[in-house]
């Protein structure tokens, strides 16, 4: 006899959460790109660096939010997503220092 597991919403917060943390990143890179036309070649270095990591988060985040297409981290999409996360949390503190 086997027991069919019933998700509930589970899936639906999961996705909630993909796509919160995709936002989350595009706010930080919009604040990069601020201080770039501000910042000098500092703040265009780092915005430059912000949207490569913005790139890359995004895509992980949309393909584990939608379902659509394979990870293509090899089960490695949460620890890519942790550490591009906390190099975001590094420059929003940049920019908090900066005064964006």
């Amino acid at each position: 006899m086997t027991t069919v597991r019933d998700a509930g919403l589970q899936p639906e917060r999961t996705r909630l959460a993909w796509r919160r943390t995709a936002l989350t990143v595009t706010v930080v890179a919009m604040l990069t790109v601020r201080l770039a036309f501000t910042g000098g070649r500092v703040g265009a270095l780092l915005a430059a660096l912000t949207i490569v990591g913005w790139g890359a988060t995004v895509t992980l985040c949309w393909r584990r939010a939608t379902g659509t297409g394979v990870p293509g981290t090899g089960g490695r999409t949460l620890a890519a997503v942790g550490l591009s996360g906390a190099g975001f949390a590094l420059i929003g503190i940049l920019l908090v220092v900066y005064g964006v």
